[in-house]
Parts: structure tokens; C-alpha cells; sequence
């Protein structure tokens, strides 16, 4: 008898126990699963859920056609009010994500699943099958509530919860404050959008940032238009794609190899070939909607043209590196006649409200509407610099400030570089829908007597000049320049930039050519849809330059960095005349460019050693005479240059393009010197390149 009652109490507290198991947990409860019991719920929520998508689910038209086989993967939720929401989603096509959502979206309000009688939510994870098919499966649960503190939960959700809130990539560059990378090919892209009458754009600072641009521009649009139709991964990410590219709600960036692989030929050279092998990482991103970030790290080898590695072994720094590769940096040697050329850019860009933009960083930046600038420009190295963009009403402001290097023997510091600092502002301001009108000044100056950075021209808004002459006349280099623009009609437009280092009025009324008037001019015309056909782009320019303009008799004073100058490539005391032609189907594009010039040398020849004001780094007090100076004096030199590029846009996400190109080279110089001499030369091109900046092979 005892043995039956312990036995009998055993059985009660094991069914008790069962049943509180049972009770403790509950799946959430259609309307039609109420009457079902506790423990068939799940069951009868699973049925319900694959019925619904069964009968509303509409595989798109494109899969369709492509009579895929596969699956879409859906995690979701109910939540404590009985809602259904889509957590994440993955599947091949994102039409059927996009489906799939829309299908969840419309579940109904059911009753919440509950856990110890309060109610709590339930994560589920289901394959939907394509074809589809009316499914058996049991969905998976993927969240069995335990009995932990919140904190504890939330903390071993936490690395998945990173992933859930992950979205499909939809390239918020577009949007953001980062810079469009500068080059002149494609920024003709949307420089016509840009120049409509009537709009409110300001087109001589740059580079642009795209949110500034996409007001005019489609870019997302331009993308759509040349996506291709591909199914696989290494196709999306060859020909649409980023190789790595993340967004959620608050972040999202992008990873990318660079690639600047060439081989080519120059026929006046004695090596066999000409080539260029650059491999890097770029990096960019935003956090949040106001902070964005670049990275870009290039590893090179290369030898160009004869008259490129000869230009770029003339700008040599003092020590062992035997070149400075123009646009690029200090290069050691490579082999026995290469050179190894490392370089690295980078930018914060920071926009506190919608007037202003600040960035930090490493790289260039460029000053007008023409291929040249006479202001700033973009032929010098990288260079650290901190830019201030301020746009309201009909006004854009850029100031920056930036940190040169003068890598000359003459006049290097116990082994060390010699630092000097540039603060430039530039006014631009649309006065009507037509016409734009620029204002410039630009001062530089060194370390002398341990001034350092001068806090002076950290004020935004002062006038250079003016301090220039209270710190004193030697102790700094002002030049002042202007721009206009003047829209003629949709379609053309003229352009202009003004330059002044030195004038003396007195001496311009004297008639006598006076070595003071250092002053230059650029005059332009760009004609959009050309002829009536789309994207082609035809442009004139003529810039003309006095001798020993950006000049000084302090010689570090020279307005340049890294012995490459910060306005024209060619310094001063010239004059030349531009053609170019571009033009852009689809993928494919077209580049033709001819330039005639003529330039002032000098001759360095032991016997007339005086400067004739083309060389910048020159003290102007070298110079031969004070009057009857004019552009060409020196070894008076004719420059034709000649280049037609063509090629494909490979990847529109990354600026992949394959191309060929020939450039023609003629040289000739009045007279003969170790120096200057008669030069003919062919460069046959072809390569891959990632196209992130200006090559200038017009020296």
C-alpha cells in the first residue's frame, strides 16, 4: 500500500511538471489556431504562416524568365503586439527580397507568443522555395526565451544584431560629402547639368563633392543605365559592384583595389618599352549623415616617356632619390632605369550644417572651369591641407590652408625638408543666372625667424595682404587673381581666370615692358552637345603667362611644392593655346587634346646664366633687364603636344577602365644646351587603370 501512494505521487508531481513546461511557453496564435492545443500551436502557426505565403507570394517577372531554382531565406519576428516584421532576407535576385517583404508586411495582427504568461517575441527563420511550392516545413525557432536578465540577452544578441541591420547596398556616396575624384574626362560628365542658365552652382572649386552635384546629376540614374545583366558574384563585382560594400541605417562604406597597370612605347627612346605598375587600397565611407572618410594607398614601379622620366629627374630632391615623378611624389630607383614611387592620400569631410563644409586631409585641390588653373591646381604632388567650404545664398567661400615642402639642396634643413604654408581664399558669386565672378588671394610664406604656422591667416575672412605688409614685404609671396563666367546659352559657355603676382601701373603706361608687370591670363569656351550630338564636348583655351610671375627674391617664396608648381605646369614666361575634344556612349569614351605653346628657357650654359622668368625656383633679381621683358624671352621654344585617348568603362562603381592612347611630342627650341634640346617623340599607351586623378604628360 505505501508503495503504491509514493508511486502515485510520483505520477502527480511528473504530470504537474509537464504540464507547467507546457504552459510556461506558448507560440504566438493565429485566429483560427485558438482552439488548437498548447502543444500543437507551433504547428498550427507554422501551417498558417506558409499558407499565407503560398497564396500572395508573386515570383517576379525577371526570375521568371531566367526559371531559376532556388531559395529565399526570410528571419523575422513577432514582436509583443502581434506584428510581423523582416528582420533579414537573403536570396539571389533582389527582386525576391524585396517580395518577400512586401508579402510579411501584410500579415495580420495575431496574438503575441508568450513566455511564463507575459507576453514576449519569437524570431523565425524560413526558406521560401522558387518554383513555389505549397511547403511542409517546420520554421525553425530561433529564439527560445530563457530565464536571464535583459542585459545578459540584449549582450549575447549584440554581435548578430550587427548583421540583421545590415541593408541592401545602395550607394549613399551619391548623397554624402565626399569628394567626386578630379578628373577632367569625367567631370564632363555633368559639367553641362552643371552650367544650365539658371541654375545656382558654383564650378570653379574643386573637387565637388556629390551632394553639391547630385542636385544636377543623376548618378544613381547614370548607374541603372549602365548596370549588366549578371547572376554571379565575380561578374557583379567586375562590372557594377564594390568588392566589399556594407550599409546599415547610421554607416556604410566601400573597399576596392586600385589597379594602374600600363605598357607602352616611346619611339625616341633607347629602352624597349615604357610602363606603369600601381597597385593600392581605396577606402571610403560615412558615419552618420554629416562624417565621411577617404583612404587611398598606391604602391608603384614604373618608367615612362623619355621626356617624362628626363622632366621628372630635373625636379630631383636633394639625397639619394634620383626623381620626382610629376603629380605623384619622391621616387627611389627601381632596377637600373625604373623608379619606385609610393604615395598616399586621405580625407575627413565633416559638415556641421548645411552651409558649411570642413575637411582634413592629404591631397590637392584645384581653382577654375579651364584645364589649367592659373590659381591652384592640381600638376603638384599631395600635400596636407585643411579647407573650408562655406555656400549661402548666390555666394560659395573655399578657403584652405595647406603645408608645402621645398626639397631643393639649396635649401635644405640639417637633412630635412624645408616646410612653407599657402592660405588662399577664393569668392565665387553667381551675380545673375548667367554671369559668375570669382575673387582670389593667396599668400606664402616659410618659418623665418620661428614664425611657423601664422595664426594670422587662420582668420577666414581677413586680407592677406594686408598682413602681408605688417609681418613685412620679404616675409611672405601675395598674389590676387579673378575668374568670370558667363553662360552664353545652355549648350556654351566662356570662361576666364586673371593672375596677379606684381604691377605697376606706372610702369604699364610707361610703354616699356616693365619686369614688375608679373601677371597672367587664361581665356576659355566650352560648347556641350557639340554639333547637336550628345555628350560630345568641344573646348578652346588660351592662357598666357609674364615672366617671373609666381616668382620671388626670397627663393623659397616660389608659389610650387615638392619643385612642382602649384599653378601651371609649365611656370611662367609662356603662352599656349588648348583644343580639346570628349566625347561618351554608354560605356565607351574618347579624349583628343592638342596643345600649342610657346615658352621662354633659360640657358645655364656657363656663359649666359641669367633667369629669363620661366623657372619659378629662380631668384627674379637673375634677371637680365628691368624692361622690354616679354612672354618667350630666353630660348624662345615651340611645344606642340598631341594626345587621343580611348577606351571602356569597365566598372562605373570603382572607375575601372581599359584604354589605349598615343601622344605626339614635338620640341623645339631656338637654340641648343645640355638642357634644351630638339625633341620628337611617339608614346604608344595601353592599360588598366582605376581612374582617380590627372596624369599631365603635356611638360
Amino acid at each position: 500500500m505505501k508503495q503504491f501512494i509514493v508511486l502515485l505521487l510520483l505520477l502527480v508531481q511528473y504530470n504537474v511538471y509537464s504540464q507547467n513546461a507546457l504552459l510556461s511557453e506558448k507560440a504566438p496564435v493565429f485566429p483560427n489556431c485558438e482552439s488548437v492545443a498548447i502543444d500543437s500551436l507551433q504547428a498550427c502557426f507554422d501551417k498558417h504562416v506558409y499558407d499565407i505565403i503560398y497564396n500572395n507570394f508573386k515570383v517576379p517577372e525577371r526570375v521568371t524568365k531566367k526559371s531559376y531554382k532556388g531559395e529565399v531565406v526570410v528571419v523575422f519576428e513577432v514582436d509583443t503586439t502581434g506584428r510581423f516584421r523582416v528582420i533579414y532576407t537573403d536570396a539571389l535576385y533582389n527582386e525576391l527580397k524585396e517580395e518577400a517583404k512586401r508579402v510579411f508586411s501584410e500579415f495580420p495582427k495575431i496574438k503575441p507568443a508568450t513566455y511564463n504568461g507575459r507576453t514576449t517575441f519569437k524570431q523565425y527563420s524560413i526558406p521560401i522555395k522558387i518554383p513555389l511550392v505549397n511547403q511542409s516545413v517546420v520554421s525553425q525557432d530561433l529564439a527560445k526565451e530563457k530565464e536571464i536578465s535583459k542585459l545578459e540577452e540584449a549582450a549575447k544578441k549584440e554581435f548578430d544584431d550587427i548583421d540583421k541591420g545590415l541593408k541592401v547596398f545602395k550607394n549613399k556616396a551619391f548623397k554624402s560629402q565626399l569628394n567626386i575624384q578630379f578628373t577632367h574626362s569625367d567631370y564632363a560628365r555633368f559639367d553641362r547639368q552643371m552650367n544650365l542658365i539658371g541654375t545656382n552652382s558654383h564650378t570653379a572649386s574643386k573637387p565637388f563633392v556629390y551632394e553639391e552635384v547630385s542636385k544636377y546629376y543623376d548618378f544613381e540614374g547614370e548607374q541603372e543605365q549602365l548596370k549588366k545583366e549578371t547572376e554571379t558574384w565575380g561578374g557583379k563585382k567586375l562590372w557594377n559592384e564594390h568588392l566589399v560594400q556594407l550599409q546599415s541605417e547610421d554607416y556604410w562604406f566601400t573597399v576596392d583595389p586600385i589597379l594602374d597597370l600600363q605598357v607602352g612605347k616611346d619611339t625616341d627612346a633607347e629602352f624597349s618599352s615604357t610602363y606603369n605598375n600601381t597597385r593600392g587600397l581605396l577606402v571610403q565611407g560615412g558615419l552618420g549623415s554629416k562624417l565621411n572618410f577617404y583612404a587611398s594607398v598606391f604602391e608603384s614601379q614604373g618608367r615612362f616617356a623619355d621626356y617624362v622620366n628626363r622632366y621628372a629627374e630635373s625636379l630631383k630632391a636633394f639625397g639619394p632619390d634620383p626623381a620626382i615623378i610629376p603629380g605623384r611624389g619622391i621616387a627611389k630607383r627601381f632596377k637600373s632605369d625604373s623608379y619606385d614611387y609610393p604615395v598616399a592620400e586621405a580625407y575627413l569631410s565633416y559638415t556641421p550644417s548645411k552651409f558649411i563644409n570642413i575637411q582634413f586631409g592629404h591631397g590637392k585641390n584645384f581653382i577654375g572651369d579651364g584645364y589649367r588653373s592659373l590659381l591652384v591646381s592640381d600638376v603638384a604632388s599631395p600635400y596636407p591641407f585643411l579647407k573650408l567650404n562655406t555656400k549661402f545664398w548666390k555666394i560659395k567661400y573655399t578657403n584652405t590652408w595647406m603645408w608645402l615642402k621645398d626639397v631643393r639642396p639649396e635649401v635644405e634643413q640639417d637633412k630635412a625638408f624645408l616646410t612653407k604654408y599657402i592660405a588662399n581664399h577664393y569668392l565665387s558669386w553667381n551675380v545673375s543666372k548667367r554671369l559668375n565672378i570669382g575673387l582670389f588671394e593667396s599668400v606664402l610664406w616659410t618659418n623665418s625667424n620661428g614664425r611657423g604656422f601664422d595664426v594670422n591667416y587662420l582668420n577666414p575672412i581677413i586680407f592677406y595682404r594686408a598682413i602681408e605688409f605688417e609681418t613685412g614685404q620679404g616675409a611672405g609671396n601675395a598674389l590676387m587673381g579673378a575668374s568670370a563666367k558667363y553662360k552664353w546659352n545652355n549648350n556654351v559657355n566662356i570662361y576666364s581666370q586673371f593672375i596677379l603676382d606684381e604691377f605697376s601701373l606706372g610702369d604699364v603706361k610707361g610703354g616699356e615692358k616693365s619686369w614688375k608687370n608679373k601677371f597672367g591670363y587664361q581665356l576659355g569656351v566650352k560648347y556641350y552637345n557639340a554639333f547637336k550630338v550628345d555628350n560630345l564636348l568641344l573646348q578652346f583655351e588660351y592662357n598666357r603667362v609674364r615672366p617671373y610671375t609666381y616668382s620671388h627674391n626670397t627663393i623659397v617664396l616660389n608659389y610650387a611644392n615638392n619643385n612642382q608648381p602649384m599653378a601651371h605646369l609649365w611656370g611662367a614666361n609662356f603662352s599656349e593655346a588648348i583644343i580639346i575634344g570628349r566625347y561618351r556612349y554608354k560605356r565607351w569614351f574618347g579624349d583628343a587634346k592638342l596643345i600649342f605653346g610657346t615658352r621662354g628657357l633659360d640657358f645655364n650654359n656657363g656663359v649666359d646664366n641669367f633667369s629669363y622668368g620661366a623657372d619659378i625656383y629662380r631668384d627674379y633679381n637673375d634677371r637680365p633687364f628691368d624692361t622690354g621683358v616679354e612672354v618667350g624671352q630666353g630660348i624662345k621654344t615651340k611645344i606642340f603636344n598631341g594626345n587621343l585617348q580611348a577606351g571602356y568603362l569597365i566598372n562605373p562603381a570603382t572607375n575601372l577602365k581599359v584604354f589605349t592612347d598615343i601622344t605626339v611630342r614635338n620640341f623645339n627650341p631656338d637654340a641648343i644646351t645640355t638642357s634644351t634640346f630638339k625633341n620628337n617623340t611617339v608614346w604608344f599607351n595601353f592599360g588598366i587603370r582605376t581612374d582617380l586623378f590627372n596624369w599631365y604628360f603635356d611638360n
